[in-house]
């Protein structure tokens, strides 16, 4: 057998970048989870992979959560928590669910590359992640990746580290996790 070196080179290159995440923006983001009375995840793109992802985990936790934009996701309101995962921070229907959240009341939390642009200015609680992307130029770094797939890698990483910690926090197993994964697939 002969390793896979680029596999190698993209796990090295998210070990650099998770060093620069910030543990106490994950514990802002997970405080204003358990505070929310009910969880909105948006997200688009590969970025909005991720994110529904963390919303199907947050489900298995027990927390009442939607990802926007599916036809059962009610209106968001004052109470309630938006997460949004957009490297660039700047993606237009993203801006506009935050506004929307925002105007009803609701908190906002978001995982971005950059947190000075617009979502991030709007946000209760940023997490910066990170990444590169040709979506705002002159920013970012170079990456071993295609842009945009190390960003949305640490993102899922992000997402399972407060994942971890929220099992923690609500004494859960994935035995009790498990009880909550769908039946009907």
């Amino acid at each position: 057998m002969t390793e896979c070196k680029n596999i190698f080179e993209i796990l090295e290159e998210l070990k650099e970048n998770a060093e620069q995440i910030d543990d106490d923006k994950l514990k802002e983001v997970e405080k204003l989870i358990t505070e929310a009375n009910r969880i909105f995840i948006s997200g688009a793109g590969r970025s909005g992979f991720a994110a529904r992802g963390f919303s199907n985990r947050l489900m298995h936790l027990g927390y009442t959560v939607y990802f926007v934009g599916e036809p059962t996701t009610p209106s968001i309101q004052e109470g309630d928590l938006l997460i949004v995962g957009s490297g660039s921070g700047n993606t237009a229907s993203l801006v506009s669910n935050t506004k929307k959240a925002k105007e009803q009341g609701a908190k906002v939390a978001t995982l971005t590359m950059f947190p000075e642009n617009t979502i991030g200015s709007m946000a209760d609680a940023a997490i910066r992640i990170p990444g590169v992307t040709e979506k705002v130029e002159g920013k970012g770094q170079d990456s071993v990746q295609a842009a945009g797939s190390s960003f949305e890698e640490l993102c899922w990483i992000t997402y399972d580290a407060m994942v971890m910690d929220l099992m923690k926090l609500t004494n859960q197993t994935d035995k009790d996790l498990f009880k909550r994964h769908a039946n009907m697939e």
